[in-house]
């Protein structure tokens, strides 16, 4: 297959950040040319870029997929009361027809508003993983272990479940299996331990909460004697593998740690701020110290939505605020951290999160001809302050288009969006 996007303005985020006037070829799954010149090659799927912003389609490095159905259930509780009165009792009554409506919605949602990698933590990722396959978003899927029971395992199972599940799609193109200890207050150090085993036996990621809220912290050092960061640390998680999702409250000291270990941290604004966690993550001093930070939305039920703009913009506008300072978190920054810096942390910055000859084609088009988009001085400020997932007009993911001109071509959206509302009813009831 073949796609030629003709005409259009090119954000390459490559490493001089090229920005150009022309038209790009996609043959098979590669990025084969740019130019600025007329490419005059005939392709499968010829597409007008009049008008249109052509970028690496964005990377959400942290999501809950299925939670796509508790989208607004419960909203304005404090984090205990939610978790434990509403979050907690429909979790216990997943199954795996629920699970694969609100993914599929999910995959929907993220399709149309322009992600095309995305990097869960859930249950019933063994149900996740075709469903992604199929639809065709490149999919780093999380087994999520804890020391509890969960709907689909016990507990005693679920190390076995998850060594089973990364062995079954090691060698996917598509799918990256991820080993998910949820945090380090709900994984005791054995468990954590023998979640590292499995991670470094296949080589692959590890993917944990960390220092998201107060509590959080203190709970551990309670229980542990030590801080997350140190306790992942102690026991040897602190590695290139590992991705740790928020960090909102970690001091300087650990910032040096985190950089010295080679971790990845994923920036979830949007949830933090909606559950009042209190801390804003030092993304300036991660940055700083070289740190792989990337952006992620969280689950839907604690975002409401899996619109990466939005976390662009919440990012930016959140720093800029608490630092009383407008240059400290630019719209180029949080644009490489969707990006180029979100594919460094899924270590695929050599395949994907820039346009470059040679690389996959993940690619997103942006329909500029819009009011709130007229006119465009600076099209970085744009995606960072004024575009909004609904301006995506087509999704190209390993160079098979999933999204051409707002129909959406693998998966029936209708049909998606009525499963999910009857599911989503039927839990909560």
């Amino acid at each position: 297959m073949s796609i030629l996007i003709k005409h259009a303005v090119i954000l390459t985020q490559d490493t001089t950040r090229r920005r150009l006037q022309g038209d790009l070829l996609i043959e098979d799954e590669t990025i084969t040319k740019i130019s600025e010149q007329p490419i005059t090659t005939e392709a499968d799927y010829k597409i007008d870029g009049k008008n249109k912003l052509v970028l690496p389609g964005l990377v959400n490095l942290h999501t809950h997929l299925p939670m796509t159905l508790l989208r607004g259930y419960g909203d304005d509780r404090l984090l205990n009361d939610w978790l434990q009165n509403c979050i907690w009792p429909v979790e216990a009554k997943l199954s795996p027809e629920s699970i694969e409506a609100g993914a599929a919605l999910g995959l929907l949602e993220m399709i149309t508003s322009g992600t095309t990698t995305f990097h869960d933590m859930y249950f019933f990722e063994e149900t996740i993983a075709p469903l992604t396959k199929k639809v065709g978003l490149r999919g780093f899927l999380g087994f999520g272990i804890l020391d509890f029971d969960t709907a689909e395992y016990k507990r005693g199972d679920l190390l076995s479940a998850c060594d089973k599940f990364v062995r079954a799609w090691h060698d996917d193109p598509l799918i990256r299996p991820v080993v998910a200890p949820h945090s380090a207050y709900t994984c005791g150090a054995e468990t954590l331990t023998k979640c590292l085993e499995i991670a470094t036996k296949y080589d692959v990621l590890l993917h944990s909460h960390c220092s998201e809220t107060r509590d959080e912290v203190y709970d551990v050092e309670k229980k542990t004697g030590r801080r997350p960061i140190e306790q992942f640390d102690k026991l040897g998680l602190l590695t290139p593998q590992m991705v740790l999702a928020h960090c909102g409250w970690v001091t300087k000291t650990e910032i040096a740690a985190m950089a010295q270990a080679g971790v990845a941290v994923v920036h979830c604004p949007v949830s933090n701020y909606k559950i009042g966690t209190g801390g804003y993550a030092p993304i300036p001093e991660m940055l700083a110290a070289g740190l792989r930070v990337g952006l992620g939305t969280d689950g839907a039920a604690s975002n409401n939505v899996l619109d990466m703009f939005d976390t662009m913009k919440f990012a930016a506008l959140g720093q800029k605020q608490h630092r009383w300072d407008p240059s400290v978190m630019s719209a180029q920054t949080v644009f490489d951290m969707a990006t180029i810096h979100g594919a460094a942390s899924l270590r695929l910055e050599n395949m994907t999160g820039s346009l470059e000859e040679g690389k996959l084609a993940d690619i997103i088009i942006i329909d500029l001809h819009q009011p709130h988009l007229t006119p465009v001085h600076d099209p970085v400020s744009h995606l960072a302050y004024a575009v909004n997932g609904s301006d995506v007009c087509t999704t190209i993911v390993d160079g098979k288009p999933l999204m051409l001109d707002h129909e959406v071509l693998t998966l029936d959206a209708e049909a998606v969006m009525a499963n999910a509302s009857a599911f989503a009813l039927k839990l909560t009831r």
